[in-house]
């Protein structure tokens, strides 16, 4: 009897268990995510900073931004980036070697590029890793020899990715989607690097890294008085320069979807990218549903591109969506890497998927899900002082409502399947996108012509070319 009994109660409790398990969990609250708000002054000169005060840890962390419009660079392509790779390789006020020994001594983190300056410290360290970090950004030395090792090695990095399926994707597919006669459609070459002299890096610096679009914003453990009057003696005396802004006309998207093929005959898969661009203000009232439309496309594992193309047909480790939005022209894409012999059919299916999210209502579970999993990454980032130094950052280039990042989480959460649908039509346009596909043109092209999609063929640098003969 006593076994019985046992037994009995046994089945009971895994009974409960199971029923457990069928039972949906019930939604939690909101989390609550505390945004501190920066104390903010303004330079003569123009740079703005913003201080938000975290005595938590004794660190401290310097972002410097210039917000400069895009520009075109034109047969000396490269040349910004080349100015990233020189700005803190050695400063005027302190050699190389020494700058190197002091950051390693601090146990500090230090970088640059063309456009902005990144330094973490501990708060003991602030104040000379602030006066290292001016140093190798508004009193840069820049070498001959520095650039052409720098030359060298962009050169030698081109030559590496010159099979590259992926590489050549990524150059192509913003190539034939902006133009290549757009800030974001132009790209480097061999050619433009030889073209680049150290003038050219000096001019590029001079026009550029100017201060009256310039933010500086710190976050950590320091105190707004007593870090104001450090910045306003180390950068209170960059100067001004007029700068001529040039604006360019929006790419147009195609009036008809069609494919453009790029033939790499070594080849061993295809890469597809769906693309189109669009204007999305972070501002606007499209941007949450849009960001939100994007997840549940192609944004998570569960995502409808991701369960298609890896989870029902095996046929890649992973498709994705990237959506942008901003001040300028973006674009959203949707790629895979796929085998050869499936290009056709995985083809046909981002077709279907991106019809899908424009046509038929998101279910709800799947959006509350998107919307549990976009929020979950928002709030882990959201106490890094990276993140919190972008939210202030954005809150004045994006010009943001001061309480966006309070209300963020409300703002995701509002989002109706109603809305996703309105705004999949608005921003992924199928009928007016370009399906890029990046192959083995013997292997995929019959089965690609069979589609009734029109291809138009381009070589590795998207200049339009008559279809190849495969041998």
């Amino acid at each position: 009897m006593k076994k019985i009994s046992i037994l009995f109660i046994l089945i009971i409790v895994i009974a409960n268990m199971h029923a457990q398990e069928r039972k949906q969990p019930l939604a939690g609250k909101p989390p609550v995510v505390n945004i501190k708000k920066p104390l903010s002054f303004t330079l003569a000169n123009g740079l703005k900073v913003m201080v938000v005060e975290n005595h938590k840890l004794p660190k401290v962390t310097f972002n410097l931004t210039i917000d400069n419009p895009p520009f075109l660079e034109g047969n000396k392509k490269g040349v910004d980036e080349l100015c990233s790779s020189l700005i803190g390789n050695g400063s005027t006020k302190i050699s190389k070697e020494d700058f190197n020994e002091e950051v390693d001594f601090m146990g500090a983190s230090m970088s640059f590029s063309s456009s902005s300056a990144y330094a973490s410290s501990l708060s003991k360290f602030s104040k000379r890793t602030l006066e290292l970090l001016s140093y190798g950004a508004l009193d840069p030395k820049f070498s001959q020899e520095e650039l052409d090792k720098e030359k060298a090695k962009a050169t030698e990095g081109l030559r590496s990715q010159e099979k590259s399926v992926s590489s050549i994707a990524s150059r192509v597919v913003n190539a034939l989607a902006y133009g290549k006669n757009h800030p974001s459609g132009e790209f480097t070459t061999e050619e433009s690097i030889a073209n680049i002299t150290l003038e050219d890096v000096i001019s590029n610096y001079k026009r550029r890294f100017v201060p009256q679009n310039a933010y500086l914003v710190i976050v950590g453990d320091v105190k707004f008085n007593e870090i104001k009057p450090i910045i306003e003696k180390l950068f209170g005396s960059w100067q001004k320069t007029t700068t001529n802004d040039i604006t360019y006309p929006d790419p147009e998207n195609v009036a008809l979807t069609q494919i453009n093929f790029i033939d790499v005959p070594n080849a061993v898969q295809s890469e597809i990218s769906v693309v189109n661009t669009y204007n999305l203000k972070m501002n606007h009232k499209d941007f949450f549903p849009a960001v939100i439309a994007s997840y549940i496309l192609g944004g998570g594992f569960n995502s409808y591109l991701n369960m298609n193309l890896r989870e029902a047909h095996g046929w890649t480790y992973g498709a994705s969506t990237g959506i942008g939005a901003g001040k300028y022209v973006t674009s959203v894409r949707s790629s895979s890497a796929l085998k050869n012999n499936v290009t056709d059919s995985a083809t046909v299916e981002f077709i279907k998927e991106i019809k899908r999210i424009r046509t038929e209502k998101v279910d709800t579970q799947a959006l509350e899900n998107a919307k549990a999993g976009y929020i979950g990454r928002f709030v882990m980032k959201a106490e890094k002082p990276e993140s919190v130094a972008r939210y202030a950052l954005n809150t004045e280039i994006e010009e943001l409502p001061a309480d966006f990042y309070e209300n963020y989480i409300k703002n995701v959460n509002t989002v109706s399947a109603e809305d996703v649908i309105a705004a999949a039509n608005k921003y992924f346009l199928i009928e007016n996108s370009r399906i890029i596909i990046v192959g083995k043109g013997k292997d995929v092209i019959p089965g690609l012509e069979k589609l009734n999609i029109p291809i138009y063929y381009f070589d590795k640098y998207g200049n339009p070319v008559e279809k190849p003969t495969f041998q």
